[in-house]
């Protein structure tokens, strides 16, 4: 089994012992994604919209640097510090794809990383 860490400047470093994304063979396992500028390492402003929509822009970077797109990801999991946002995020997510969706989990969690209000990791196959 091939085994590739996956690493791009166009998605947040990562905050601690992990990888942005291991690639075995034909699949894709990202981390957690959150809404963060890549560049600055902070929140984008905004709420919990403007935060997934950051987050599927590092999710599409990850997905660029590996040579998949969304149309490889079989399985979504989603966490969100508040239930309450979960149609606000859906609205976002739906856009994100073409064609058929992932398998999904959502969760409401009691925190995320620097107190973030949204994030997902995704299983992707080629």
């Amino acid at each position: 089994m091939m085994k590739k860490v996956i690493s791009t400047e166009n998605a947040p470093a990562a905050i601690g012992p992990y990888s942005q994304a291991i690639q075995t063979d034909n699949m894709l396992f990202s981390s957690g994604q959150l809404g963060m500028n890549p560049a600055t390492g902070e929140f984008i402003p905004g709420g919990v919209k403007e935060q997934t929509i950051q987050v599927f822009k590092n999710i599409h970077a990850i997905l660029d640097e590996a040579g998949f797109t969304t149309d490889n990801i079989v399985k979504t999991t989603v966490f969100l510090a508040d239930m309450a946002d979960f149609a606000v995020v859906n609205e976002v997510y739906a856009q994100q794809f073409t064609g058929s969706f992932p398998a999904r989990s959502a969760v409401a969690v009691k925190t995320l990383p620097k107190n973030g209000l949204v994030e997902i990791e995704f299983v992707a196959v080629r």
